[in-house]
């Protein structure tokens, strides 16, 4: 049977991962989540490196919520490194969640962006695992998990 870590923080402002946990249970079964909760953005490599390597999970969710302040970001960038370095030592998926508390116009819209882009991004690590083409066939269309969708750019025809 599949595993499928979610780890989030208590930092966040919204419960990322009980978000990212229901959407997964809508995706089907054969798998089984496996969730932690980490102080803040920059606990969530160890975390997911730990789910991996000692509860065998074939994939993580990684969720956090930074703050709008230069050291939030910058925090946020070092986490981000972090679940980079966890991805190359462990070579699996760890799937990056970050909604960044400015992304958003009010409380409100920052509550239902991280609602919606931790849903999306558990879809990608459900279809990482089972369906790999569904994501296949997606290249390329300007998906964005959050915020709408672009849609692609039309270059045919082009000439440089």
């Amino acid at each position: 049977m599949q595993r499928i870590g979610i780890v989030d923080t208590t930092f966040s402002r919204v419960d990322m991962g009980s978000f990212a946990e229901d959407e997964l249970k809508k995706m089907g079964t054969g798998f089984k989540v496996i969730r932690r909760t980490v102080p803040g953005v920059k606990d969530l490599p160890v975390e997911a490196k730990k789910l991996i390597e000692e509860e065998r999970c074939d994939i993580v969710i990684a969720l956090g919520m930074p703050g709008g302040k230069p050291i939030d970001k910058q925090c946020a960038h070092e986490a981000s490194l972090g679940l980079i370095y966890a991805q190359l030592m462990t070579n699996k998926h760890i799937i990056e969640v970050f909604v960044h508390e400015d992304e958003a116009k009010d409380e409100r819209e920052l509550a239902w962006l991280a609602e919606r882009r931790a849903r999306e991004h558990a879809q990608n690590a459900y279809y990482l695992l089972f369906n790999p083409d569904k994501l296949r066939k997606l290249a390329g269309t300007g998906q964005r998990q959050g915020f709408d969708d672009v849609g692609p750019v039309g270059v045919r025809g082009y000439r440089h």
